[in-house]
């Protein structure tokens, strides 16, 4: 038999055994054993920007609004990260304070009456007074108080959950940024900006560290990069108001991963219009057509019924 006969046959075998492997399950959860296409990727990504550059290529994450409040577990409360880490995800957007004494905790609101107990402007008070209030939902006050940032981001780290850290306006990035760097949580954290000014202070002071910045326009991504701002450790926010294929095709293809928000105001927001049906498949829709981060106020349903959530947390180093 002649040597091109023996690579003919040789061929012939491998397409026979490939043809013969199991397809990947795309809607197989978390627990499931990994198919051997899996461990064919490569080692598992350990920064945070190739993490999501292993998103890019492997589906979507799901991110939970204000920490993913449900039930009795507050917004903003340690107690309900982890609730929402067991539950749903590791992607957690968080909102950043300081207190009288320059103590970094998680609340949104510049006032303390719609999400807790006390009374008043919360950056009028020590740490010492806001960790004795408790925390308040819908039904009332909980048995939960404020946490402190620091808390938060040793938690991040020891549980590999990745908080994005909304500063409001009684601290400063400055401060946030210190508070990570005390953690060692840089590989635990998106900051996330709302203007090029802020996205340029970041770069400055932080450039290692991963940010959203609000992208309206493929243009925003050259005015950012000439700002200074790495586009490798950029998640573009394309907002919440429609979901927007074109806009996500250009970024995409600059190697920039896409955030897309369902969440806001009760009644308005996509979250409840992509549930009213009890369906939700439109959020699969969103990851079809190029989303790669999805904010949500309903993260517990939304990782349940996205398929590519699945296999992103599976393959990119990502706990869930």
């Amino acid at each position: 038999m002649t040597q091109r006969h023996l690579f003919a046959l040789a061929i012939a075998a491998f397409a026979i055994a490939a043809c013969k492997s199991e397809p990947v399950d795309p809607t197989a959860t978390a627990e499931t054993e990994l198919p051997s296409s899996d461990a064919l990727l490569g080692p598992t990504p350990t920064s945070l920007w190739e993490k999501f550059d292993c998103v890019r290529d492997n589906g979507a994450l799901v991110s939970a609004h204000r920490g993913g409040p449900r039930g009795a577990y507050p917004e903003n409360a340690l107690e309900t990260l982890q609730r929402t880490l067991d539950a749903a995800t590791p992607i957690l957007e968080i909102d950043v304070a300081e207190t009288k004494d320059s103590v970094l905790f998680l609340l949104h609101d510049t006032n303390l009456e719609r999400t807790t107990n006390g009374e008043g402007v919360a950056r009028d008070l020590t740490w010492d007074e806001i960790s004795q209030l408790k925390l308040t939902n819908r039904d009332g006050v909980t048995a939960f108080s404020p946490p402190s940032l620091e808390a938060v981001l040793d938690w991040a780290v020891a549980n590999n959950a990745v908080v994005q850290l909304d500063k409001k306006r009684s601290t400063s990035f400055t401060k946030i940024i210190d508070a990570v760097r005390a953690a060692k949580a840089a590989e635990n954290v998106i900051l996330i900006t709302y203007t090029y000014d802020q996205a340029e202070e970041i770069a400055q002071i932080a450039p290692d560290l991963m940010m959203t910045a609000t992208v309206e326009d493929p243009s925003d991504l050259d005015e950012l990069a000439q700002r200074g701002v790495d586009l490798t450790r950029l998640i573009a926010w394309t907002g919440t108001r429609a979901p927007n294929p074109g806009l996500w095709e250009d970024v995409r293809a600059r190697g920039v991963e896409i955030a897309f928000g369902t969440l806001g105001r009760r009644g308005e927001r996509l979250d409840d219009q992509y549930w009213a049906d009890r369906d939700g498949s439109e959020y699969n829709e969103l990851v079809d057509q190029g989303v790669h981060l999805v904010a949500t106020d309903y993260s517990d349903r939304v990782a349940d019924v996205m398929v590519g959530d699945n296999r992103a947390l599976r393959v990119c180093g990502f706990a869930r």
